[in-house]
């Protein structure tokens, strides 16, 4: 079946006291973007990539694009302008596929160390159960807030995921699902699949594959993806 990625970066760089939206920001002389691109390029590539970006940072990712010519050589992708929430940017890529059925995988764009050993066992997991979505154990302890106790409680943290991206579906099931509409309690693209009566298939992801935030993100981002390119 054909393999699509939507890569969802709408981030700002507020929570790294940047200007520059974090999905723009260079590791190792490279934007994140394209590191998250060229992740799903190694893996298969035979993958479609698709971006989905805030209309208004569409030409600045195009001028990135003109300064670093590898991107489009080595990661051919469309550009898509997102929507109002994650949901509505994930909904504009759904809506943009033009073929019958497909394996969908929805990802990060500020996820770039994600193993391209695990973007395949995804895909195989989801060709098997229908969807796949990458989930790693809790390694710290657990609270939360009970409201009448007052007190935070103890929670199992065996019973804990972590639940990190790509997630992946087949098309006609997240179109399915994303028609239904929006409600604020969708946490990830995983929650609309539940929302419509979806059972959802949890897959080992990676501890190293974090989400940039933060400026300790991209110190440690930048050793990860070093240390790989010693290895090549």
């Amino acid at each position: 079946m054909k393999k699509i990625a939507i890569i969802v970066a709408g981030g700002t760089g507020q929570r790294m006291n940047s200007s520059i939206p974090k999905q723009f920001l260079l590791i190792l002389n490279k934007p994140i973007l394209f590191h998250t691109l060229r992740a799903f390029k190694k893996a298969d590539n035979s993958i479609e990539l698709i971006v989905v970006l805030p209309a208004n940072q569409i030409e600045n990712w195009l001028a990135l694009c003109k300064q670093h010519p590898e991107i489009d050589s080595e990661t051919p992708h469309r550009i898509i302008a997102g929507g109002e929430t994650r949901f509505h940017s994930s909904l504009n890529g759904i809506e943009s596929i033009d073929v019958h059925e497909a394996m969908v995988a929805i990802h990060d764009g500020v996820r770039p160390l994600i193993q391209s050993t695990r973007i395949n066992e995804a895909f195989a997991s989801a060709e098997k159960y229908e969807n796949a979505v990458l989930a790693v154990s809790s390694k710290d302890s657990v609270r939360s807030w009970d409201e009448a106790s007052q007190r935070f409680k103890i929670i199992d943290r065996a019973s804990i995921r972590l639940i990190q991206t790509p997630q992946i579906f087949k098309l006609s099931a997240l179109k399915a699902a994303f028609h239904h509409g929006y409600d604020p309690h969708y946490t990830d693209d995983a929650s609309v699949i539940e929302a419509n009566g979806g059972q959802i298939h949890l897959v080992d992801g990676d501890d190293g594959n974090i989400k940039i935030t933060t400026p300790q993100d991209l110190i440690v981002a930048e050793a990860y993806l070093q240390q790989n390119q010693c290895k090549i």
